[in-house]
């Protein structure tokens, strides 16, 4: 680890009535006394006035003090509480530089915690996206993998594979004993369990993903189908403005709201149709642009008509692997009943957003296009993790080949089996390259 220190800001930018700067780095005891005039005591709140060069007080606040290897970095760890003022602040930092310290990259106090091995790479994700968490569910299932259960689930993985390796690498030393051994030590009833445990990890992981980044909607359609008014109906608010006058809506609106935990990112577009209107078309292409970035799409239809020819032409122009839910709206006049149905390639949901009639059925069917279903123990998961995991998932289905003698090759066994303990790590950290871990904290917050 470098021996220099770093400080910076750990509290929001803005006032506040307190401000925090964090400091890491070895023997911090000089460091604070050179500050304060005053050496603290370890892990005790010392009111101290925080001195300029000139000895002029910058603040008064409370100077915390803990030693190394008792801290968040595994350093010794300053912290300075003063009043939460943007111009206070940034002059206590500037002192904290001119005593020798640098300010701190996103992330670098995160990182120092993992490289000295105070949390693991899982862990010190989940400090991240505890501070980003979007709904009450996904801030528990980061608590959870803040205080290591997917790592736990990871390490618990890679114990019995690594138990299973020790069978496998004895039987290559041995090789008279060849098949006969693994089946006598249950090597191949270990690697069924292995796969349901795994699929178990990947089935809570997945889940936690969707808690984490939620799910993007994009209402699509023809001019005065709805739009605005089905995304106010979802969001409980009158995000958009509802008129009579085709093209209302120019540009993209956008609102987030949870249905069961789950963030869903809503985004009412522009009326997709032919115009000679400037400004609407520049709505239309920014519509479109919305589309292919989409998780899922509403196509809005007005119950009273059906899918017309100008919707087709909008379900050809569509990504082939978009998930997508027809919405016939306005019920309310046409007299149709609130249902869902099946349709080709499709499900679609009658309902009115004026009234709210089955609204309750869109919100269900979102949550299953979603994958959501309510997994117990669920902790908080990255796209790096679930690829982590579906690379292992190959490799221990690979495996399984060559034992059912699809492939017979004990080196090959063993090979895959070394491999997936290989992608377990990378969660974990146990097998990152250090250009991963730059990408991983740099989108940390400054002072974490």
């Amino acid at each position: 680890m470098p021996a220099d220190t770093i400080a910076a800001i750990a509290t929001a930018p803005g006032r506040g009535g307190v401000g925090v700067i964090r400091i890491s780095g070895s023997n911090l005891l000089p460091f604070a006394f050179a500050l304060t005039g005053k050496t603290p005591k370890p892990r005790y709140a010392t009111l101290a006035d925080f001195k300029a060069a000139d000895g002029a007080t910058v603040d008064s606040g409370i100077l915390l003090f803990f030693p190394n290897p008792q801290s968040f970095t595994g350093e010794d760890v300053l912290e300075l509480q003063g009043h939460g003022g943007p111009v206070v602040m940034q002059m206590l930092l500037a002192r904290c530089l001119d005593l020798g310290a640098r300010l701190a990259e996103p992330g670098e106090f995160s990182r120092r915690a993992f490289l000295n091995g105070k949390m693991d790479l899982a862990q010190a994700e989940a400090v991240a996206d505890l501070i980003d968490a979007a709904t009450t569910s996904a801030a528990r299932s980061a608590v959870r993998s803040l205080q290591g259960e997917f790592s736990r689930a990871i390490g618990e993985l890679n114990d019995e594979l690594i138990n299973l390796r020790m069978l496998v690498e004895a039987t290559l030393d041995f090789p008279e004993e060849d098949i006969d051994f693994l089946k006598a030590a249950n090597a191949f009833g270990r690697l069924d369990a292995l796969q349901l445990k795994l699929a178990e990890i990947f089935d809570k992981a997945s889940q936690g993903k969707l808690l984490q980044t939620g799910l993007h909607v994009v209402l699509a359609g023809q001019p005065n189908v709805g739009k605005s008014s089905l995304l106010n109906r979802l969001a409980g608010d009158e995000l958009a403005i509802v008129t009579p006058i085709a093209g209302t809506t120019r540009d993209a609106l956008r609102s987030t709201i949870q249905i069961e935990g789950i963030p869903l990112h809503i985004i009412d577009t522009a009326g997709l149709r032919e115009t000679e209107d400037e400004v609407e078309k520049i709505g239309i292409a920014r519509s479109w642009q919305e589309i292919e970035r989409a998780d899922a799409l509403l196509l809005l239809v007005d119950a009273q008509t059906g899918i017309s020819a100008a919707d087709r032409e909008i379900l050809a122009r569509l990504p082939e692997d978009l998930k997508r839910i027809t919405i016939y709206n306005k019920i309310d006049l046409s007299g149709a009943p609130a249902e869902r149905h099946d349709e080709p390639d499709t499900t679609a949901i009658s309902l009115s957003a004026r009234s709210g009639e089955g609204i309750d059925l869109l919100r269900r069917e979102l949550l299953r296009i979603a994958g959501w279903h309510q997994a117990e123990d669920v902790f908080i998961a990255r796209e790096r993790h679930l690829r982590a995991l579906s690379d292992a998932q190959e490799h221990i289905a690979t495996a399984r080949n060559i034992v059912e003698g699809r492939f017979p090759a004990l080196e090959l066994f063993a090979e895959e089996l070394r491999l997936t303990q290989q992608y377990l790590g990378q969660i974990t950290g146990e097998f990152t390259a250090d250009d991963l871990l730059g990408v991983i904290f740099s989108r940390f917050c400054i002072g974490k």
